[in-house]
């Protein structure tokens, strides 16, 4: 009879065990590119171009040139948008044509002189495919290289094909850009939070009438993820950025970015940027760090050499999203020193989409005096996002 008992036990164990790991298997978030039998289905043994970089991986790994390839699709070449194909070239500079030593496709850039394909580097390709991982923010060029591929598709009557991954900073946030503000770091008239996975963001652009073309707008397909929810917690398999090496950096970046127009570092030239804040002169705190140049981060870093006075943010609390705390608590160290504090204050303007940040923080608003003025545009910009959202909230 305890024989018995052991057996039937040990049933129970393995159905449970059995249960419980499908149930874990179900509930893997599936990436747009994984999805072999779908995408191949809207490609139809038609010639391709490729946008992609470092974070087109697979969750064993793989490259997602290598699968497609295995499985026989038909890649004539690659479009690298900034920081390269491999993702290893400095931020801003400009990304050169090549052939990638692994499988001799042509590699052709679209960050510096080239933002788009032209006519002629689309003349022998049926479609592009786009699979880059976004962080969510609208001063991530990334969203602006898929604006003007679609543009491109658009304009020569190709199709775009976006391989959908998950927002890890999902939150909807910020100015929304204004007229006079675009740029490349600034696109599209969205927050600095927009809240959208990219394959939603590319629906906007296109259902709002955002590209050049007008009415002209592109043929997209949207492979969609499943099992991911908005607002549901996501780690990052690989550095999505030169300069955003890990969670924290992904986290605090909507809210550190601002300083890139101003007279403070934030870590560039370390092994911790984004995470960090300081300047040569001692009054702005008492952790130190000194940039140096970092091959495949930056080259050329702010304060190359210098010992740099200012705060380690990698252990203090952060609850995500976008805060002002940090830009008004610097702005205050550097004695409400408008002239000294915005070094750079056009592309202060440039990345936060508007000048009225700069001036508010500078007439000494408080933050939520701050996100008052934003809410406006924000309540109108979210009844614009209902309408190309392909996922359900994460309800944990």
């Amino acid at each position: 009879m305890q024989k018995l008992y052991l057996y039937l036990l040990m049933i129970l164990l393995f159905a449970v065990t059995n249960i419980t790991a499908k149930e874990a298997n179900t509930d893997r978030i599936i990436m747009g590119a994984e999805q072999a039998g779908r995408i191949k289905s809207l490609t139809k043994n038609r010639r391709i171009g490729l946008i992609m970089n470092q974070t087109s991986i697979l969750p064993d790994g793989t490259h997602l040139l290598d699968a497609l390839l295995k499985e026989g699709f038909h890649i004539r070449k690659i479009f690298a948008p900034e920081h390269g194909f491999r993702g290893t070239d400095d931020a801003g500079a400009s990304v050169k044509n090549n052939i990638d030593d692994k499988t001799g496709i042509p590699i052709v850039s679209i960050y510096g002189k080239n933002n788009k394909p032209t006519a002629a580097q689309l003349a022998d390709i049926d479609l592009i495919i786009f699979d880059i991982q976004d962080v969510g923010t609208r001063f991530y060029t990334y969203i602006s290289t898929l604006h003007y591929a679609m543009e491109a598709c658009a304009e020569n009557d190709k199709e775009l094909i976006v391989l959908d991954r998950p927002n890890p900073n999902d939150y909807v946030d910020g100015p929304v850009r204004k007229k006079g503000f675009s740029s490349f770091v600034g696109v599209d008239p969205i927050p600095v939070l927009h809240g959208l996975t990219i394959g939603e963001l590319a629906g906007m652009i296109n259902g709002e009438g955002w590209l050049s073309t007008g009415k002209n707008s592109c043929r997209l397909h949207v492979v969609t993820m499943e099992n991911w929810r908005h607002g549901q917690p996501y780690s990052l398999p690989v550095k999505p950025s030169p300069n955003l090496p890990n969670d924290v950096a992904v986290g605090l970046y909507p809210s550190l970015c601002f300083f890139e127009g101003t007279n403070i570092s934030v870590g560039r030239g370390t092994q911790f940027p984004f995470q960090v804040l300081g300047n040569p002169d001692k009054t702005y705190g008492t952790f130190t760090f000194t940039p140096q140049p970092v091959r495949g981060m930056d080259t050329n870093p702010m304060y190359k050499g210098e010992t740099c006075y200012g705060e380690d943010l990698r252990n203090e609390p952060f609850e995500g999203g976008l805060s002002l705390r940090f830009v008004i608590r610097f702005f205050a160290k550097s004695g409400n020193n408008e002239k000294v504090f915005f070094s750079r204050a056009d592309w202060f303007d440039l990345l936060a989409g508007t000048d009225s940040l700069r001036k508010q923080i500078i007439k000494g608003l408080s933050e939520k005096e701050i996100r008052r003025s934003w809410q406006s545009d924000l309540d109108a910009y979210k009844q614009i996002r209902k309408k190309y959202l392909l996922y359900d909230d994460y309800n944990p």
